[in-house]
This record gives structure tokens, sequence and C-alpha cells, in this order.
């Protein structure tokens, strides 16, 4: 029988719908971070670095992207025969079909999975967050505490509290209670939603909770786990950390990537971050370009100005073209004249000579304001803007536009612009 002392389930198919446009296509690990990575890049590589090398990727919406960026994991050296990834969708069983409904829901259809490894633990993590973690570190606080259950929490301000599930903790770590999204919190200890569980605690819980629908981690299992009793315990986690659900965390974070000192190193040899890397022809700055501060992708042409920014691969940016404070994904097109202020724009896309994004006053979005907000201009993959038109702050498009689709050669803020068959 195969052995493995701890096993990792990577939960890697959620929708990410507070990214708009720019998951409307894939799922939101798959998204590209940092020029260069794809935000499921943390995870795999926290795991090989913390020598777990079997790890189960569960994956539902928008699949094929994020499939074919793993492949068979060589890039996380987790491409083994005895181990290693393996990609985990829902499956038709021999008298029905299931679609994962719920973190915990997710991890009990592949109970079969997990039994085949006969872990002594189980890693639960998600597949969209930012961070550098030792998981071994761990699983070690884990075993010194004789715990069932390890939560890795982080302190948050408290103000922010309330977005997250809280710890509240005695003088030995030990949860004493748990509260999802409370109104008042009594604790600013949050849960990362990464957890240890001993797999005897873990196998238990989804089987008795198996008929609950939509059953997750933080609103059924530990709540179950802690009325049994189980000793629950919070590894507290001080490091750099960054939920990138929506489009003003994801731009902060990329952002933060391209201070003169980084809050989030990349560049440190102890904890490399490791991604699939296409071969492509290295990086041309024009005679007329002018950079500052930002990273500029592999095989990027730059013939106009970037200002901190984040260029992916690909990317080509044109004579007379500005890019100000914007994350331009891989393979797009600026063409020369254009200015682009608080831009995020995806993979793929054209953007017209002479155009102009991020005018005009800051007013809220009209139909989806807690999503497109924070100044930003946001372009879907493969979206196309004809030239010389002025898009405001706070707008969405996504899809193949022309002149005619703007009233007067503009798109003013607030607005969003999605083409049929394309969703916001």
């Amino acid at each position: 029988m195969i052995k493995k002392e701890m096993i990792a389930m990577l939960l890697a198919g959620g929708q990410g719908s507070r990214l708009g446009v720019l998951t409307s296509n894939i799922a939101k690990p798959a998204v590209t971070f940092g020029g260069k990575y794809r935000i499921i890049d943390f995870p795999l590589s926290n795991c090989i670095n913390s020598g777990v090398d079997t790890v189960g990727v569960l994956t539902q919406y928008q699949p094929l992207r994020l499939n074919t960026h793993i492949g068979i994991g060589i890039p996380w050296d987790l491409d083994k025969n005895i181990g290693g990834v393996s990609i985990l969708p829902p499956y038709e069983k021999s008298t029905y079909s299931e679609w994962y409904t719920g973190t915990a829901n997710a991890i009990y259809q592949n109970l079969e999975y997990m039994e085949y490894y006969n872990p002594d633990y189980v890693l639960i993590l998600g597949g969209d967050h930012i961070y550098k973690m030792d998981y071994e570190a761990m699983l070690d606080f884990h075993k010194q505490k004789n715990a069932d259950i390890t939560l890795a929490t982080i302190p948050v301000p408290w103000e922010e509290a309330s977005r997250f599930g809280v710890a509240i903790t005695d003088n030995d770590r030990r949860i004493t209670d748990f509260e999802e999204k409370p109104k008042e919190p009594r604790s600013n200890l949050a849960s990362m939603g990464i957890y240890i569980f001993s797999w005897a605690v873990l196998k238990e819980a989804l089987i008795t909770l198996s008929e609950k629908k939509g059953c997750d981690f933080g609103k059924h299992v530990i709540p179950y786990c802690h009325e049994r009793k189980d000793r629950i315990f919070a590894y507290e986690y001080n490091g750099y950390w960054k939920d990138v659900g929506t489009l003003g965390s994801y731009w902060e974070a990329n952002m933060e990537l391209i201070d003169l000192v980084p809050v989030f190193n990349l560049y440190e040899e102890f904890w490399k971050i490791y991604t699939k890397s296409d071969i492509i022809l290295p990086q041309f700055l024009g005679e007329e370009a002018v950079i500052d501060k930002a990273i500029i992708g592999e095989g990027a042409e730059v013939y106009g100005e970037v200002h901190n920014s984040v260029i992916g691969s690909g990317v080509y940016i044109g004579k007379g073209a500005v890019v100000r404070d914007s994350i331009i994904m891989k393979s797009t097109v600026v063409e020369d004249g254009v200015q682009i202020y608080r831009g995020i724009i995806a993979e793929n896309s054209v953007i017209g000579q002479n155009s102009e994004l991020g005018v005009g006053e800051d007013v809220p979005n009209r139909t989806e304001p807690s999503i497109y907000s924070f100044g930003l201009v946001t372009i879907g993959e493969g979206s196309v803007i004809p030239p010389g038109v002025k898009i405001g702050k706070n707008t969405a498009i996504k899809g193949i536009t022309v002149l005619s689709d703007y009233e007067e050669g503009n798109l003013a803020s607030g607005e969003n612009l999605i083409k049929a068959g394309e969703r916001l």
C-alpha cells in the first residue's frame, strides 16, 4: 500500500466572480499575476518548497487554461510516478452526476483519491491567494499540539475582521470559538482558508456531513468538529498574504511588486515561485522607450512609455503610447499613441491607436459598483478597442468592439460595454 505522511488538496474550481470580466473565460487561479505567473503557482510552489509532493487539484469552472498550465506538474517538480500533481474534476458516478457544491463537498467527492495514499494528514488549500508559506512548519505545530485540526490564521485590522472567519483562542492557541464573518468580531485572527486535518478526523466529518447541501469548511465542518470537542488549534502566520478576490486587491498586489523595496519579494533564492515558462524571444526596448519602475515580461516590445506598471510576456506597446499604474497581460497589443491610466487589460487584447483609457470623473459603476470600482478600467480577454475612443473610470469592456458601439466615441465613467455572447 502507498503511504504518504501528508497530501495536499488544492481547491481551484472557483469562478472568481468579483474579478468581473477577467474570469469570464478562465478560473480565478489561472489569472495572470506579476507579469509572469498565474495565481495557482503560489500554492503549488509552496507545496514543493515545503516537501509536499502529492497534490490533488480540484477544478470545475472553466478548467481548460488551468489544466493546460499545470500539465503533469513539471515546473513544480510534481511529475512523479507516485504522488505528484493530479487534476480532479467532478465526474460522473455510476448512478448520478454531481458538481462540487461547496469546499468540503469537493473534498468529500475525492475520498477515494485520498484513501489511495493513506495519509496521516491532509492539507486543504485555496488556489486564489498570493503568499509564501512553509506548510512543514505548520505540520510541526499540528503535531506538537497533538491537534485534530489546525487552521492557518493571520492577524487582520479589526475593521476588516468581519469579512473573514475569525478564531477565538486561549493561551495555548487552542480555538475556543469560531465565527464565520461575524458582524461584531471578538477576534481579529482571521482564517486563511488553509487547514491541516488528521486524516481520520477529516474522513469522519466529511462522511457525516455528506448529505448537507453546499457543505463548506468554514460554515459546516469546523463548527461540527468544534461541537464534537475535537482539538482545533490556530497556527498564526505573520508573513505576506493577499486574497486577490477583488479587482482592487488584485491591482494593488501587482503594484506592490514594483515598489522600491517590495513587501512581497519574488526575487529571493530561498523560496522560489515556479511557473510554466514559454520559450519566447527576449525583451526589446525601442530607442525612444521610457521605463520607470516596472516589471517587463519576456518577449515584450516597448516603444512608448511605461510608468509604475506590470507588463506581461509578449506585450507590444507602440510609439507615443503611455501606460501608467496598469497591468497589461500576456500578448496584448497597445498601439501607437494610446494613453492608459489604472487599467487592467487581460490577455490577447488590442487597444487601438490614440485611444484613451481611464479618463473623466470617478463615478460608481452603474450596474456592478461593488466589482468595477477603485477608478480602474477593466478589459476582458481577447477584447478589441477601436482607435480614437475615450473610456472612463470604473468601466468594463468585453468582446470585439467597433467605433459605433461608443456614443460619440466615448464610454462614460461607470458604464460597461459587453458584446453579445460575452458575460459581465
